[in-house]
């Protein structure tokens, strides 16, 4: 047994995590598979590089695995749906926030700003009376009665539904009348129909609370009737007479489960789902039962890639996954869904498109997924996710709830936290984190750029080409204006990044601009100054999305050395032994540096990040009032307060900042760029794994291997605890 199968991945998928090279799961794998696996809802928070992608990937892989091998074997539904059976709540005829348990006898919705409804899947019309039990199993609001399939699901809101509420109030064409009493958890609602006098009336306990409604003639004479429900945040269960009711019925009254198939009809609104044979409880196959949202195309291809080789063993039945990327051709990506999809991993903008079509349907995704959620927060993604959610069945058509994982870096954020508590189901945090902290195995300093005291950019003969925000100043060397010395910053930096490279012997390294304009300045500066010596490729938004994969795809096969690129490389990118990063400019989110630096440092190998930190302000491009491309084919170089395009950018004060954050003092080093070797002991080589460990990593599986056993003992030792007294 492997380490990852004491933790309960399956032989296959640990198979080829053995082929992967993966030793032993990470920390945070060890905490949150389990938990996935255990079917809770999970947030992480871990430094970058600790292995979140596999931490929830492995996890649902399988579980998706296990479902489609269920339901090829012909086990799922097994025992709960009475095959013949027609009386049930509809799959279809429903509130999108109603979930309904697959032999359609119990419903529950946790929303608590709305009502979400549904109807049964067969009615009666013409004569006879009939009778059904609803059980309230769960405290909150709810209205349980009858309509046709002309009313809305909000029972008792319009002159087609009748119903009863909890709160003691009857309810049709919302007018809300006392009856009875009120009702509540463990209560059960007798609902009768007399279509031969045209009366409504319920029961509670078994108690007759009188006649509650008298339909109208024409409405009796031409509508079919069906059990009708509308719940907020509450639980029901439902008897259409298939066991024995708790409460016999009144006298006269007929089970709805002994009605003569002449006297039944089927919910139009219900279609197939209706069906004897329980075909509407097949997944469609454009259903997925996993969703996955990235906030880049690179990343959502990272972790599209990484299922792929997890699932590399996994045969009969297939896992089919699909990537939902914008670039690339939808018309493609909806054949795939056609064919079947069942583990979708997508950016926003494209995923939200093809479910507003029809092209993607949510009603059997049993996991929902966001990674790097503070950054799909920040790109204003809020509102979408909330739609999202709301339009996910909570509990699918096989019975399993809905699971949500949230990861990133930088969990502890207040919108993260606020998102947590709006959508999420009693999560249990994997916190191996606490705040944001720089790895152990990232050395990282900075390099002070002062143009009063290196006045080289005086008599550079060539140096990087500029933003241009100068460009109409009267900048010039010997003047100590701000403009001027702006101007020497943007001039230095380029120069102090060919001396980082050189003085490290640098062959990979991930650059760091603020700017899509400093990145293609950059680019061409170093390819002019250095061709192969300092071969390089962009990565940034305004490169089309077959350029960017190509230039990724580049640097990580080593046929380039230096990937030139803005923060969006910086969340989640995963570069297998990449030994250095150089911030050519600090970001303005304290987050953000710690996703830059932690694309070294990963996997327990080493890595070396240089910040150039300016001295004085710099003044550069942001987003103006008048254009959004900070820089781009813009000559606005006013500042923002006066409707211009650019502002003072002072390092120094984020530099602060970023200390204050992580708690630290960052090593300052000279120009010339070295880093003093007794700092890190002398025993460091940039992108290999530490050789100073103690032990080293020479058979610690071996070593670590009882240790797992005992964990694992303990871990079903706890499990059968809590079964035994769930069952008590």
């Amino acid at each position: 047994m492997t380490a990852f199968e004491e933790f309960g991945v399956m032989p296959e998928i640990s198979k080829a995590i053995d082929e992967m090279e993966w030793m032993l799961p990470t920390d945070v794998q060890a905490e949150a598979v389990p938990l996935i696996l255990g079917g809770g809802d999970v947030l992480m928070a871990a430094e970058t590089g600790s292995g979140k992608t596999g931490a929830f990937c492995l996890p649902i892989l399988q579980i998706v695995w296990e479902t489609l091998r269920d339901i090829k074997e012909g086990k799922v539904n097994k025992g709960t749906a009475v095959k013949g059976q027609p009386w049930k709540l509809s799959f279809t005829d429903r509130g999108h926030a109603m979930a309904i348990t697959p032999d359609g006898l119990r419903c529950q919705s946790r929303e608590f700003k709305e009502w979400h409804g549904c109807r049964s899947t067969t009615g009666v019309r013409g004569g006879g009376k009939y009778y059904y039990e609803a059980t309230v199993t769960d405290e909150g609001l709810c209205r349980v009665g009858w309509s046709t399939d002309q009313a809305n699901l909000d029972l008792g809101t319009d002159r087609f539904g009748f119903g009863f509420g909890g709160t003691g109030k009857k309810s049709n064409c919302k007018q809300f009348d006392n009856y009875g009493e009120a009702f509540g958890k463990q209560d059960v609602i007798g609902c009768m129909l007399d279509l031969d006098k045209g009366e409504v009336g319920f029961t509670k306990n078994g108690v007759f609370l009188g006649v509650a409604f008298k339909i109208n003639e024409a409405l009796l004479r031409n509508s079919c009737f069906y059990a009708a429900v509308v719940l907020k945040n509450a639980e029901m269960a439902f008897n259409f007479g298939q066991t024995d009711f708790k409460h016999a019925p009144p006298q006269g009254y007929l089970a709805l489960f002994d009605v003569a198939k002449e006297a039944m009809t089927h919910n139009p609104n219900t279609g197939a789902s209706a069906s004897a044979d329980g075909e509407a409880d097949k997944p469609k196959p454009n259903a997925p039962q996993a969703i996955v949202i990235e906030p880049s195309r690179e990343l959502a291809e990272q972790t599209f890639n990484q299922i792929r080789k997890f699932k590399k063993h996994l045969k009969d039945p297939e896992v089919r996954e699909l990537l939902l990327i914008g670039g690339v051709n939808v018309r493609e990506q909806m054949e795939v869904l056609q064919r079947g999809v069942d583990i979708i991993v997508a950016t926003p903008g494209r995923l939200e498109d093809l479910i507003g079509g029809g092209y993607v349907l949510l009603n059997s995704c049993r996991f929902f997924v966001l990674d790097e959620a503070d950054a799909l927060l920040k790109q204003g993604y809020t509102d979408m996710i909330d739609r999202l959610y709301k339009q996910i069945p909570k509990i699918t058509a096989d019975g399993r709830r809905l699971q949500m994982v949230v990861c990133s870096a930088t969990l502890h954020s207040f919108e993260v936290k606020k998102m947590a508590e709006r959508l999420m189901h009693f999560p249990t945090w994997v916190d191996l984190k606490g705040e944001d902290a720089v790895p152990e195995t990232v050395h990282h300093v900075v390099c002070m750029v002062d143009p009063q005291k290196d006045i080289s950019w005086q008599t550079m003969r060539s140096h990087v080409q500029t933003d241009e925000v100068h460009g109409r100043d009267n900048v010039r060397p010997g003047s100590n204006t701000a403009e001027t010395l702006s101007e020497a910053i943007k001039m230095l930096k380029g120069d102090y990044t060919l001396k980082a490279i050189d003085e490290h012997n640098m062959d990979r390294a991930i650059i760091f601009c603020r700017t899509k304009l400093d990145c293609d300045n950059l680019e061409r500066y170093l390819r002019q100054v250095g061709g192969q010596k300092y071969s390089c490729v962009c990565l940034h938004g305004d490169r089309n999305p077959k350029e960017r994969k190509t230039n990724l795809e580049k640097f990580k096969n080593k046929e380039v050395k230096f990937l030139i690129c803005t923060d969006v490389a910086a969340r989640g990118l995963d570069i297998t032994g990449l030994p250095f990063i150089i911030n050519v400019t600090l970001p303005d989110e304290k987050s953000n540096y710690v996703h830059r630096i932690g694309r070294v440092g990963r996997a327990d190998r080493m890595g070396l990040a240089f910040s150039l930190v300016a001295t004085v302000p710099e003044k550069v491009w942001y987003h103006g009032q008048w254009c959004s491309s900070r820089g781009k084919n813009c000559w606005n170089t006013e500042l923002t307060d006066v409707n211009g395009c650019c502002m003072w950018y002072d390092e120094k004060m984020y530099l602060a900042e970023i200390e204050d954050h992580l708690n630290v003092t960052i090593p300052q080093i000279t120009k010339d760029m070295k880093v003093p070797l007794n700092e890190f002991d002398g025993k460091v080589v940039y992108g290999e794994k530490r050789v100073n460990t103690g032990t080293g990593y020479k058979d610690h599986v071996e070593q670590l291997g009882p240790v797992v056993q005992e964990l694992a003992r303990l871990e079903k030792e706890a499990q059968t605890l809590y079964l035994k007294r769930m069952t008590v």
